[in-house]
């Protein structure tokens, strides 16, 4: 009981500064939106940086975050993983036109908004990928650090529950299949990059990822037909293709590991 009340009061105390510090943190006051959201970006990631630096001491630097573990390995297989990860939901709904490209935007400073997002994706992955499950996986086993940073990942996507059922799950199996590739890569690295292939393409150029509103897509789509397939208001996250690749994909990934843990 003792050890498992210690765990909490540290996940909060991780969890609950992280969101205080962020929320007090000055934000930008640059009228141009891609240098706002830059800053509304690095704001968050000074914070869970902070709290990283300061717990990983505080634990006498006994819980291994397994940040920059091979990296050569993490950027390639969480680039390839992406890719594929995306590519075959769109591919799928774009052969069977469910997809329609419609146009492209131009947008102003491009490569800052490709900048943020990849800032958002490292906090992201730090906060949930990062000492949280590293601690709980050291205190307990994978299987409980990969539960509770499911939920809190989640949570922090909250508006996939107003949307419905699938949305959810994607949201679920997302952060399960990323999981799975920490695990099996061995690093943070390779998760973060995956992570970014989906929001960067999938958000930014394509337009079919929900990021923070405020960022733009390079290229304007429609999706048409029933919304179990199309996804509705969420677009790609919100198809039931994308569950089925989800699914898939921690599936081969678990094998991986197993074949890996058989080595």
């Amino acid at each position: 009981m003792k050890k498992i009340a210690i765990t909490i009061i540290k996940f909060s105390g991780f969890f609950l500064g992280w969101a205080i510090l962020t929320s007090i943190l000055p934000l930008s006051s640059s009228e141009d939106p891609a240098i706002w959201r830059l800053w509304a970006e690095i704001m968050p990631l000074l914070s869970i940086i902070a709290f990283t630096l300061a717990f990983w001491f505080i634990e006498k630097k006994e819980v291994k975050l397994h940040l920059f573990d091979n990296p050569t390995k993490g950027v390639v297989l969480g680039a390839i993983t992406g890719i594929v990860w995306l590519a075959i939901p769109t591919l799928i709904m774009y052969i069977t036109k469910i997809i329609h490209i419609n146009g492209s935007n131009s947008i102003k400073l491009f490569p800052i908004w490709l900048i943020a997002a990849f800032l958002n994706v490292i906090m992201q992955e730090l906060l949930v990928r990062g000492y949280l499950y590293q601690m709980l996986k050291q205190r307990y086993n994978i299987a409980a650090a990969a539960i509770v940073t499911t939920a809190l990942f989640t949570v922090l996507h909250g508006g996939a529950f107003e949307v419905g059922v699938i949305p959810v799950l994607n949201v679920l199996t997302m952060s399960l299949l990323m999981t799975m590739v920490l695990e099996y890569s061995g690093s943070i690295i390779a998760p973060t990059i995956m992570h970014f292939v989906w929001n960067g393409i999938g958000g930014l150029v394509l337009g079919g990822v929900s990021l923070a509103d405020d960022y733009p897509n390079l290229f304007i789509l429609t999706f048409n037909g029933n919304e179990i397939l199309s996804g509705g208001t969420c677009k790609i996250e919100g198809s039931i293709i994308v569950l089925f690749v989800n699914v898939f994909l921690i599936a081969f990934f678990m094998f991986l590991k197993n074949e890996q843990r058989a080595k």
